[in-house]
C-alpha cells in the first residue's frame, strides 16, 4: 500500500509482526469484509477477525481509555460503525447513558460512491418536532455545541482542517435528511462553512459532520487486509486533534499522529 499525505508516515507500509492466537491486532482481517455492495461484514467471524474488534483493541491500547463500539445496521453487515470514548461520554451530566452526544471515531462504506470513510463524526440529532424529545434529541451537554464554536475563521479547528483537507487529502460532509455538504481541497476555505451548511440542516432531521479520509473501491481493493486496518488507525490518529476540540474528555497519546 503507498502512503498518503505530505508526511509520508501516517499510512504506513505495513507488515505482519508476530501476536499470541486469537489477539484481534488486524493480522487476520480480511479487506474483502469491506462490502460495496452490502456493507461492512462483522457476523460470520471469529471475534479476532472482525474490524469492531480490532480498531476497539487498537483505540484502547494506544489511549488507555475504555472504548464503546456502536453501529448502525443489523445481521452479517453492517452500514456504520463507531467507537466512543467512554470517559468523554460519561463526563455528560445529562447524556451519559447515551452515544448520540459524543464525539467519536466512525467508519461506513458510501455504497453510491463506492468509497470507504474512516474518519470521526459529531452528531446534532434532532432539535425539533417528536423526536427531539427523546433521547436522541439534542441536548445541551452534547459536544455538537462545542464543534459549532470552534466553527469559525482562524479556530483551532480552522487550523486542524485546513490541514486535514488541504494537505492530507481528507474531506468534510454536513449531512441531513436534506442532503449532504461536501468539503474537500478544491473548496474549502475555513470552518465558518461547516457552521453555515449545519445551520441550513432542518431542525426534524437527523443531522451531523463527518471529518474523514476517502478511499476509493480501488484503493481498498489493493490492500492486504492488514495493510487497510493500519490505514485506518493511522486516519483515526490523523483526526484526534480536531476531535479533542469538541470533546469535554480529551484523548492523550494520539496528538502524535499529527
Amino acid at each position: 500500500m503507498k502512503r498518503k499525505g505530505t508526511t509520508g508516515d501516517w499510512l504506513p507500509l505495513a507488515k505482519p509482526g508476530r501476536v499470541a492466537p486469537g489477539e484481534p491486532t488486524g493480522e487476520t482481517f480480511d479487506a474483502a469484509c469491506i462490502d460495496f455492495e452490502n456493507g461492512i461484514r462483522v457476523g460470520n467471524l471469529e471475534p479476532h477477525e472482525r474490524i469492531t474488534r480490532i480498531l476497539k483493541y487498537h483505540l484502547e491500547t494506544v489511549y488507555s481509555v475504555p472504548i464503546v463500539t456502536d453501529r448502525w445496521g443489523r445481521g452479517v453487515f453492517w452500514q456504520w460503525i463507531c467507537w466512543v470514548p467512554r470517559p468523554n461520554r460519561e463526563a455528560k451530566p445529562v447524556s451519559h447513558d447515551a452515544n448520540w452526544g459524543s464525539a467519536k471515531f466512525y467508519i461506513t462504506v458510501n455504497r453510491e460512491e463506492r468509497v470507504f470513510e474512516p474518519g470521526m463524526t459529531v452528531e446534532r440529532g434532532y432539535i425539533s418536532g417528536p423526536e427531539s424529545r427523546k433521547s436522541w434529541g439534542l441536548k445541551d451537554d452534547w459536544d455538537w455545541h462545542r464543534l459549532m464554536r470552534q466553527c469559525a475563521k482562524g479556530s483551532a479547528l480552522d487550523e486542524e482542517l485546513r490541514r486535514l483537507l488541504q494537505i492530507e487529502g481528507f474531506a468534510v460532509s454536513v449531512r441531513s435528511g436534506a442532503g449532504t455538504v461536501q468539503l474537500d481541497a478544491r473548496n474549502f476555505t475555513s470552518a465558518l462553512q461547516v457552521r453555515n451548511a449545519a445551520k441550513k440542516c432542518p431542525p426534524r432531521d437527523w443531522a451531523g459532520v463527518n471529518v474523514y479520509y476517502p478511499m476509493p473501491e480501488a484503493e481498498v481493493r489493493s490492500c492486504s487486509g492488514f495493510e487497510l486496518v493500519k490505514a485506518v488507525e493511522g486516519v483515526f490518529a490523523q483526526v484526534v486533534p480536531a476531535m479533542n476540540l469538541c470533546m469535554q474528555v480529551p484523548l492523550g497519546p494520539g496528538l502524535i499522529g499529527r
